[in-house]
């Protein structure tokens, strides 16, 4: 038996209720039709890890970033299938959906799709950062789907850190240092750098693999920083990052949600070697979106 779990985002908007109700009536007709399919279905709220375990498929109802708080939950096996519930195309307050290749109306037909197992299967690179504490403790982020944040906690107090990338090292101060994928870099990455140094980075990418590698962004440095030192400012690499601690008290943050502290003295590292994610399309592959996505940088 299939064993469906559906997440769904919840809120005081009706558009997504009705969205739920649509999807779990599409359901019930597919288990009918192929015999019983076992589905369970969870509130973003409510879902716990447990809940998403042994499963054949994941649904995610609602936006990117219903999908994004629920991600790390999911392990590099099983299959995602995002919904957009509220798409912008409709109503300019609704999702954009960058990862949602289905919407209600196509849910039915992708479902069947999904379930056949003819859908375009995206492996999606994702990041996470191990932190080695003075005490000798280690522990390993969730993975990232789009950017992961290492800053100061006081945002008012500048990020004050060792940075060392193979025999590169230098000491250094930011606003905090920015890691992302490629699928995230229309997320927070293009915002804090700017269209015009984005052009710039975009030209290294076009020909290197983009499951390896991860953008970097030093936010906020001086100019002076940035010319004597651009390995350490905004980079495109496959080698993983290590920076030691100069803060009194920081965190790493995956994707905006889960905050990770660490002391000074504590060395993180950042690689792109985290579990990738199993994201299921039906149209275009995430590159072909991407790409489209990534023309007004042209």
């Amino acid at each position: 038996m299939t064993d469906i779990l559906v997440v769904y985002k919840k809120n005081f908007e009706s558009v997504h209720d009705a969205s739920l109700a649509h999807v779990t009536k599409a359901l019930e007709k597919s288990s009918k039709k192929r015999g019983g399919l076992r589905i369970d279905v969870r509130a973003r709220e409510q879902v716990r890890r447990a809940d998403f375990i042994g499963r054949d498929l994941v649904i995610v109802l609602g936006g990117d970033g219903t999908l994004t708080s629920v991600s790390h939950n999911i392990d590099a096996a099983t299959p995602v299938m995002g919904v957009n519930s509220h798409p912008r195309s409709e109503d300019p307050n609704g999702s954009f959906g960058f990862y949602m290749d289905s919407n209600i109306e196509t849910f039915d037909e992708d479902l069947e799709t999904a379930l056949d197992g003819n859908a375009i299967i995206n492996e999606l690179p994702r990041l996470h950062a191990i932190i080695d504490s003075t005490s000798g403790n280690r522990f390993t982020t969730d993975p990232a789907m789009n950017d992961l944040l290492i800053a100061n906690t006081h945002q008012y107090a500048p990020s004050k850190y060792h940075l060392r990338r193979g025999e590169n090292k230098c000491h250094q101060q930011s606003s905090g240092l920015l890691f992302s994928t490629w699928l995230g870099q229309g997320a927070w990455l293009s915002n804090a750098a700017g269209i015009e140094d984005m052009k710039l980075l975009l030209q290294r990418v076009k020909n290197e693999q983009k499951s390896t590698h991860y953008f970097v962004l030093a936010r906020d440095i001086s100019p002076s920083e940035r010319e004597g030192m651009p390995w350490s400012w905004m980079d495109w690499t496959d080698e993983p990052t290590t920076i030691t601690s100069d803060m009194h008290r920081g965190f790493v943050v995956p994707d905006g949600w889960d905050e990770v502290h660490f002391n000074r003295g504590a060395s993180i590292t950042v690689n792109a070697e985290a579990p990738k994610l199993r994201l299921l399309t039906f149209r275009h592959s995430m590159k072909d979106r991407l790409e489209g996505l990534s023309n007004h940088y042209d």
